[in-house]
């Protein structure tokens, strides 16, 4: 999720370059209160529009991604950089150059990503701390996401291809390591379409990050293939950070798993209060 002008637009990392969600962009340049109908009748009345939609000439033509959404997981069409940009020059709206260089900024300040992955964190922190969590849930939050990217990525080499797949090898990984799958951990915590993890305790993103390094190992260790071995390998991963989960709560007598959330309070000022 990203900004422009306090407007949210969603967007995902793939095939090397960025994709946005077309109905948000509409959104963000019209204003309308149904995005999908000025769309449907924008094509109507730009026919090469149309045309660059089918993947005519130099356009790539749109795609299909998965999205968390209120509803859950859906599909939601997206556009590459090139696509958004011949997007824009259709809709009539004060809004249109400003919205070209934000473009530019976003493709630019991932490109520097890239080059240098330290940049990445630093900005990933920063936004945690506008959010108002603290420096030592940060770096657990921050050390988690490159545990989960390594095994993701180990995932990928070994066959597992679908976000189906990457999504049940997830749940089965948390179901041994916290007795709930993700989406069963979110309604305990009363979320929707928020990041689970982002409203985690440092205990709880220790022990995330304890299923799934663990997972990365015995699947190298393993060196499982395709997504029954890589399945087996996950479940086994779960259940040591549950093994340990569960002799950490006998040790400290309370449970691990708690459905406090961050949505009304910031980590931060939770922590002080404790």
């Amino acid at each position: 999720m990203i900004l422009f002008e306090d407007k949210k637009v969603r967007r995902t990392w793939f095939h090397e370059e960025w994709w946005l969600v077309i109905s948000d962009v509409v959104a963000v340049l019209t204003e309308s209160v149904n995005p999908s109908d000025y769309l449907k009748k924008l094509r109507k009345r730009d026919l090469s529009l149309g045309e660059a939609f089918k993947g005519e000439g130099q356009f790539v033509p749109p795609l299909g991604i998965e999205f968390d959404t209120a509803g859950g997981r859906q599909m939601l069409q997206c556009w590459n950089i090139v696509g958004i940009l011949r997007l824009v020059q259709s809709i009539p709206s004060p809004k249109a150059e400003p919205f070209k260089r934000w473009l530019a900024k976003v493709g630019y300040d991932r490109v520097q990503e890239i080059e240098n992955p330290e940049l990445a964190q630093k900005r990933m922190k920063e936004l945690y701390k506008l959010k108002g969590y603290s420096d030592d849930w940060i770096e657990k939050r921050v050390r988690g996401i490159v545990i989960r990217d390594e095994l993701t990525d180990e995932w990928n080499k070994r066959g597992v291809k679908t976000q189906t797949e990457y999504s049940i090898l997830t749940a089965e990984i948390s179901k041994a390591a916290f007795g709930m799958t993700p989406t069963e951990y979110k309604q305990f915590k009363g979320l929707k379409s928020e990041n689970l993890r982002d409203h985690m305790n440092d205990l709880e993103l220790i022990f995330s990050m304890l299923g799934e390094r663990v997972s990365t190992e015995i699947t190298r260790t393993k060196d499982a293939k395709g997504f029954d071995e890589n399945k087996d390998a996950a479940i086994e991963g779960g259940e040591v950070a549950g093994n340990a989960r569960k002799d950490a709560e006998k040790k400290i007598g309370k449970p691990i798993t708690t459905n406090e959330n961050y949505l009304s309070n910031p980590e931060k000022k939770k922590l002080i209060k404790k």
